[in-house]
């Protein structure tokens, strides 16, 4: 039976108290394919209350006892893999290799590397006759968002359970299918009743209820930096921790002594992977203005690439972006960036010829570009790339870091000796050189408007302790 339309409350599936429903789109049709039911203060009151009844116990809990918990979900979700794939698939219009190979894969990611962390974390130790331990922070809120779904579930929940918390997640009302496969998942890997709980809705309602809800210990937030400041506010009241990941816009620094041609080109793959809705993503390329034409060109090779079109197919590798809400703000942008005279050198307003139905847009580079234009300075969440030229390497490091946003930063050099050194200059969480292969137990997170606090791995886990100092604790 589908439990698209119940929340999952203290171990069980749940009618919500008040019957209200939405559709779910699928943004490649734009057309809805499910409804789910939509949530309020008191079933967040119900699902706190669980969450606060179970942290007695759960907290309590040995270490051995949570990596065998972790271990059965992990059990499950793989058994699971293909329906969360197609969840997402669905509700994002996200292509069937990527759901597959990516946001599918990194939930697993996720699972696997906590388990790593856990056998080896020491929750214990001593400082002279003091005993420094770590300990279940409390009961989390948990908000997520919908462009990467599953990876931001999986990189919140699983952490806080390692850790001994349980937790309310409210997950993003776009693309919330995924989150009612993960949690079918928890049930049947025989979570503890009250551990994990889950209830949709509307951010307004569902998410404010959250953030202001007195018996909530943290919040841990995913999304844009205006809804981290609202729920600040509102958590302020109660004093809650708040973890916040944010936004972004974040720098590729192409140095003079990198392969031009082919690191334009993989930036620009990079950008439109999950149609450009990466908060993480090099949506500001920089390039030393002597190989402004081997730039130009190649990007438009790379863009005009691109294989747009039905999310189905294996060959796409970009589908639409999430809603008409989106789409409409990114043609804005685009239409601004054409406005204040940016060069057009791929892409442009308007959905890619040959698709009139579901909300695509073309893979659109702009070059040219000031650092006061609208697309050198606010985040698009789309596939749009901004190249902005410079003369000296002290130029390209002063206009990567004149931004609110700090979450990740790119660079591509011959010398990796030299992008060593520039990695210590830029003001970002994450500092990426020469396409590295990914890291699950690096920290993710940002400085400035990109939000506090760390994510993934052994920082993922310290996020949900707190730390206590018994004096005296030896004789």
């Amino acid at each position: 039976m589908s439990h698209n339309l119940q929340f999952y409350i203290d171990g069980a599936w749940v009618d919500p108290i008040e019957p209200r429903v939405i559709d779910v789109i699928n943004p490649a049709t734009e057309q809805p394919f499910t409804q789910i039911s939509i949530g309020t203060a008191a079933d967040v009151d119900r699902a706190v209350t669980a969450a606060r009844r179970a942290f007695e116990s759960f907290s309590q809990t040995t270490r051995e006892e949570r990596l065998a918990l972790l271990k059965r979900i992990q059990e499950v979700y793989l058994k699971r893999y293909d329906d969360v794939a197609e969840a997402i698939r669905l509700e994002m219009g996200a292509p069937v290799t990527l759901a597959t190979k990516s946001q599918a894969a990194i939930g697993a990611g996720h699972i696997g590397q906590i388990i790593k962390v856990l056998e080896e974390f020491e929750f214990d130790e001593m400082q002279g006759n003091t005993l420094i331990t770590r300990e279940a922070f409390g009961v989390i809120g948990m908000i997520t968002p919908w462009n990467w779904p599953m990876n931001q579930i999986t990189c919140k929940v699983c952490p806080a359970i390692a850790a001994g918390c349980t937790m309310v997640l409210k997950p993003s009302e776009i693309a919330p299918i995924d989150a009612v496969v993960f949690s079918e998942i928890m049930h049947e890997a025989g979570v503890p009743a009250g551990v994990f709980n889950m209830v949709q809705g509307l951010g307004a309602d569902v998410g404010s209820a959250i953030s202001a809800h007195p018996d909530i210990d943290m919040i841990s937030f995913t999304g844009s930096t205006r809804a981290g400041v609202l729920i600040s506010k509102a958590a302020s009241e109660t004093v809650k921790k708040v973890h916040l990941e944010l936004g972004g816009k974040s720098p590729n620094i192409l140095l003079d002594d990198a392969n031009i041609a082919a690191s334009v080109a993989s930036g620009i793959v990079d950008v439109m992977q999950n149609t450009g809705q990466s908060c993480n993503a090099p949506t500001r390329m920089f390039v030393p203005r002597k190989f402004r034409d081997t730039a130009l060109a190649a990007a438009k090779t790379a863009a005009d690439g691109i294989v747009v079109g039905n999310p189905e197919s294996p060959e796409t590798y970009m589908g639409p972006v999430i809603s008409e809400l989106q789409f409409n703000k990114i043609q804005a942008l685009i239409q601004a960036g054409i406005d204040e005279g940016a060069t057009v050198v791929a892409g442009g307003t308007g959905r890619p010829a040959g698709l009139n139905v579901g909300y695509y847009v073309r893979p659109t580079v702009f070059a040219d570009v000031t650092p006061d234009m609208r697309v050198a300075r606010e985040e698009i969440f789309g596939p749009v790339l901004s190249i902005l030229f410079y003369d000296t390497e002290e130029d390209a490091v002063r206009m990567a870091n004149d931004t609110v946003y700090g979450l990740a930063a790119y660079i591509q050099s011959g010398s990796h000796e030299r992008a060593q050194k520039l990695s210590r200059r830029l003001r970002a969480g994450n500092v990426y050189i020469n396409n590295p292969k990914g890291d699950l137990n690096a920290p993710f997170g940002g400085y400035k408007q990109s939000g506090n606090g760390r994510e993934w791995g052994v920082w993922g886990l310290e996020e949900f302790l707190e730390i206590k100092g018994v004096v005296g604790y030896a004789r």
